[in-house]
């Protein structure tokens, strides 16, 4: 089932389809929907070609006899590398086609000279008669490639292309659940379509994790060490760095002092896992990332989160076979762990909700309040022009009291010491639909947040 990706569709149509052929780059993480993707725009006058780690010369035999399905007898040649390849179709085609390279990251391991050669195919003309597509998993090689400055491809793509993870919203359209059960599912399996596909296999989504995800025969086992095996030299300290944060070590100088280094030493693959979106860092409302000293690191990536949070710590009981100790300790702690998906999905939302209001995405905040004792808010968004603030709670619970909750949030819109004269907009986040609360206040259930994505 093909969710959504209209807009991609569109775009790689439209350039594909101008008067002169061009270059696009798509990327994106693994099973993220990418080749899924180049399939609904390939057609009879399309090389569809996946790279894998084999040596040069049987790769370009193979790319030759994918050609040869647009251009007869064109695998009868031998040719003596990538570029005589690439010049030769040129000269064969009487027709525009699109050569589509999909994994291109595999091409370029064994054969580090192909980016040149492209550039050079492309700077002189050589592909005049057909697109090239090159896409691959590998973000951190593919931007190497294209978006760095000192790259051969820089400034060549006609189209740049990330494919993102999907939304909430299409997950529940995909598995055809209510919006309650669309963010537990959410929580776990994230925006990422291949995951998606794996636990409409199952019955429930339980049986679905028991069986994938903490089974060590399971599909999606060692998920983690595969992503970080197409991304980072130093995937084992990726994978420590995730497996802390999973824990609980939130700060730079806790992570740094369990690793036995100096944070100092850790901002290469912070960076990098921050610029993949597998790590992000949350600073309160209203503080500045240089000046702060209140920064904290959370797992971006909702399956990743999921499994450096129930899976890394319990990988020893896990190859002992005690999955059934495994899920019953996930079944106790889920709902906890729902709860900190649907406060984010909030946030997330707040710009879609509150349009009419220009409201900037939202974060948390956590400080003293004006009476100097520890306070916390869920969600607080300011609008563009600075005169209105959301300052909400999200609340993942049945017993939930709205009325309480709703007087608990007026104490602290009242406590919080950026609020100077601001229009407020307090709002609540709920499970369930609630009455009796004041007209002013505003409430949103699943069903809106679920729907703010579409």
């Amino acid at each position: 089932m093909f969710v959504n990706r209209e807009t991609e569709i569109s775009r790689l149509k439209r350039i594909l389809n101008q008067n002169t052929t061009q270059l696009v780059v798509i990327y994106g993480r693994r099973r993220g929907g990418k080749s899924t993707l180049l399939r609904q725009i390939v057609d009879n006058n399309t090389v569809y070609f996946s790279a894998d780690l084999s040596e040069a010369p049987l790769q370009i035999r193979s790319l030759a006899e994918r050609i040869e399905e647009v251009v007869p007898g064109f695998s009868a040649p031998v040719y003596p590398g990538w570029d005589s390849l690439f010049r030769s179709l040129n000269r064969s085609l009487k027709e525009r086609v699109t050569l589509c390279i999909d994994e291109f990251p595999y091409l370029v391991k064994n054969s580090p000279e192909l980016p040149s050669l492209i550039q050079n195919i492309h700077d002189d003309g050589a592909h005049s008669n057909y697109n090239i597509i090159l896409c691959g998993s590998s973000q951190k090689m593919m931007l190497d490639i294209v978006l760095n400055k000192k790259a051969p491809l820089y400034g060549r793509a006609g189209e740049i292309m990330k494919v993102n993870p999907m939304s909430v919203s299409h997950l529940m359209k995909f598995l055809d659940v209510i919006p309650e059960e669309a963010i537990r599912e959410y929580s776990v399996w994230g925006g990422i379509p291949r995951y998606w596909e794996v636990r409409k296999l199952h019955s429930s989504l339980e049986e679905a994790i028991e069986h994938n995800v903490i089974n060590p025969y399971g599909l999606l086992a060692e998920e983690p060490e595969r992503l970080f095996s197409d991304e980072i030299r130093t995937s084992v300290q990726a994978y420590t760095m995730l497996t802390l944060i999973g824990s609980g070590c939130n700060r730079l100088s806790e992570i740094a002092g369990r690793m036995e280094k100096p944070a100092t030493h850790l901002s290469g693959v912070t960076s990098f896992l921050i610029e993949l979106k597998y790590i992000r860092r949350e600073i309160p409302f209203g503080e500045s990332l240089r000046s702060t000293k209140k920064t904290l690191y959370k797992i971006d990536d909702p399956f990743l989160n999921f499994w450096f949070t129930f899976v890394a710590p319990d990988k020893s009981r896990i190859d002992l076979g005690l999955t059934s100790q495994v899920i019953r300790d996930i079944r106790r702690k889920m709902p906890l762990y729902v709860s900190s998906t649907w406060e984010e999905l909030c946030r997330q939302a707040v710009p879609f909700l509150f349009s009419d209001d220009k409201i900037l995405p939202a974060m948390r905040w956590w400080g003293r309040g004006k009476d100097g004792l520890p306070l916390e808010v869920d969600i607080v968004a300011g609008s563009s022009d600075k005169k209105t603030l959301v300052i909400g709670e999200a609340k993942w619970s049945e017993k939930t009291n709205p009325i309480t909750e709703y007087d608990i949030l007026q104490k602290k819109i009242f406590n919080l010491p950026f609020v100077k004269g601001q229009k407020i907009i307090p709002v609540l986040f709920l499970k369930n639909r609630v009455s009796g609360l004041p007209e002013e206040a505003v409430i949103f259930d699943p069903e809106a947040v679920v729907n703010a994505f579409r």
